[in-house]
Formats: structure tokens, C-alpha cells, sequence
């Protein structure tokens, strides 16, 4: 790991630390307890597109405390979960106690995944909304996911819009204003956020990030270069947070779109990959 990989990890993995204990009691886990069938918002809204997994090896990079990992399982797979803070991952393993839920999680940078979890282990690699940002190399991580998928396995993920990442916070007149880089950049851009994004009281303990964003272009080029085949790109006008404040409109099932003209805006999209 270079210097710079060390200093970027480490600040955000402080975060990403300070958010546990906000996150375990925000995140409404108790949902889960209390429903055997209950499935976090991001594996129910692309339920369809997933398809049947049951029985097939899934591997879930940067799962944090475990709600989408515990989600996948529910559906039948055979789940390990990966992420880099083990705090998280303290969470994630009592979740999946509770709900007698047989999930391995392993503590492990992105990078390092195919030293820690083997190669060409997976049916299914899926990554969750908020995950590629913590990461500098678009192609290190598409080199990660074909390395961890078995032959003929799929990449399967839902992620914010490289477009929503570049929007700047929202204007008393309802512009949308593009002030941080669509593309990737060396170094990523610093950020100091004293809240996470569920509500709570009091200050983050780690407020500073450093992110990077990777235009659709970067991302689709680096799963060519992989030799990931790309099989499905759905955009969407929505997200399941409110990134932009006023400016946006909870839909009544967990997503969040602009209030004014959501067609302007592509917030998310699902995109879908196989090895070979």
C-alpha cells in the first residue's frame, strides 16, 4: 500500500468508525429482528434484476454493518461480506446472529479482498449504493472483481450517479450546480461533514473524507479491460437517501428524487457485469 493509500484509508476509515454506533441505531435493525422476511430497501428495489440466487456463492465488498449482506442471504445465497472496519463489522456479525443468519464477514481492505477471501471463489460479486467513492482506482477495482468471480460469475451493483457525486449543495433557488470532478482524480477531494446521512444528535467523532468519483465511462472501460462483458446499464432518477435536502422528495418507498423536474437528474443506476 503506498503513503498516499495509507493516508486516504485511514481518514476514512476513521469516519467510517464514527458512523457505527450512529448507523447500528439509525439503520433500524430492529426491522430485521422482528421480520424473517424483511429486506433492506437497496436489495428490494432491484429484487427483479438480481434475479434468483439462491444457493449461489455472493460476496458483499464494503458491506458496513451488514443490512443488504443479511438481505442477500434472506434471498438465498450463501453470503461472506467484506469491509474494512471492523467496528462495522462487530455490528453486522450480532445482526446475523440474531437473525440466525450463517453470513461470514472478513475484515479486509478492498484491495487486499482476493488475499483474504480467495480467487475465483464467487458466483455473484455485488456492491451496494455509496461504495466505489472510498476508492481512488476504478481499475483496481474492476481487476478486484473479476479476480473474485468464478468463471461465467456476475457482477452485480447499484451505485449513486457519478453526476449526483458532482453536484454541490443545493441553492435557496433550487439550482442544481456542478462544482466537484465527474471524473477520477489523483488525491480525490477532501470533505468535512459533521453529520452521516440518517439523523442524529451531536457531532461525528471523525468528520473529515476524502472521495473520488469515476465517470460511467472510467467504470464501463475498467470492466472491459478486466474482461467483465457488460449486461445491463439502468439509470435512475432516484436514491435511498436525501443527498440534496429541499431539493428532493421522499417517494414514499425509501427513494429520495428531485421534488422539482426529476427527469434532469440521473441519481443512481444498476449495472450488471459477467467474467469471460
Amino acid at each position: 500500500m503506498s503513503s498516499h493509500e495509507r493516508d486516504y484509508v485511514a481518514i476514512n476509515l476513521a469516519n467510517w468508525n464514527s458512523r457505527v454506533a450512529i448507523h447500528e441505531q439509525g439503520y433500524e435493525l430492529h426491522r430485521f429482528r422482528d421480520d424473517p422476511r424483511h429486506l433492506s430497501g437497496v436489495v428490494e428495489f432491484d429484487r427483479a434484476r438480481l434475479g434468483d440466487v439462491r444457493g449461489l456463492d455472493v460476496v458483499h465488498l464494503q458491506c458496513h454493518i451488514g443490512t443488504d449482506t443479511l438481505s442477500l442471504a434472506r434471498l438465498g445465497a450463501r453470503v461472506t461480506g467484506l469491509d474494512f472496519s471492523e467496528p462495522a463489522l462487530a455490528v453486522a456479525r450480532r445482526l446475523a446472529a440474531g437473525c440466525d443468519a450463517g453470513i461470514e464477514y472478513v475484515c479486509s481492505n478492498l484491495y487486499d479482498a482476493v488475499a483474504a477471501l480467495g480467487a475465483e471463489r464467487f458466483d455473484v460479486v455485488y456492491t451496494g449504493v455509496g461504495a466505489l467513492c472510498w476508492l481512488d482506482s476504478i481499475q483496481r477495482w474492476a481487476t478486484t472483481v473479476a479476480a473474485l468471480l468464478k468463471p461465467g460469475g456476475r457482477l452485480f451493483m447499484r451505485e449513486g450517479h457519478p453526476m449526483l457525486w458532482s453536484l454541490a449543495d443545493p441553492r435557496p433557488d433550487g439550482l442544481l450546480v456542478v462544482e466537484y470532478p465527474y471524473f477520477e482524480v489523483e488525491g480525490g477531494t477532501l470533505f468535512h461533514e459533521k453529520q452521516t446521512y440518517v439523523s442524529h444528535e451531536g457531532e461525528l467523532a471523525a468528520p473529515d473524507t476524502i472521495a473520488f468519483n469515476h465517470g460511467l465511462g472510467e467504470i464501463i472501460s475498467a470492466l472491459f479491460a478486466a474482461n467483465l462483458r457488460l449486461t445491463e446499464l439502468t439509470e435512475h432518477d432516484s436514491v435511498p437517501w436525501n443527498p440534496l435536502g429541499a431539493a428532493m422528495v421522499d417517494d414514499g418507498r425509501g427513494e429520495w428524487r428531485l421534488r422539482e423536474k426529476p427527469e434532469r437528474l440521473a441519481a443512481s443506476y444498476t449495472l450488471q457485469a459477467v467474467k469471460g
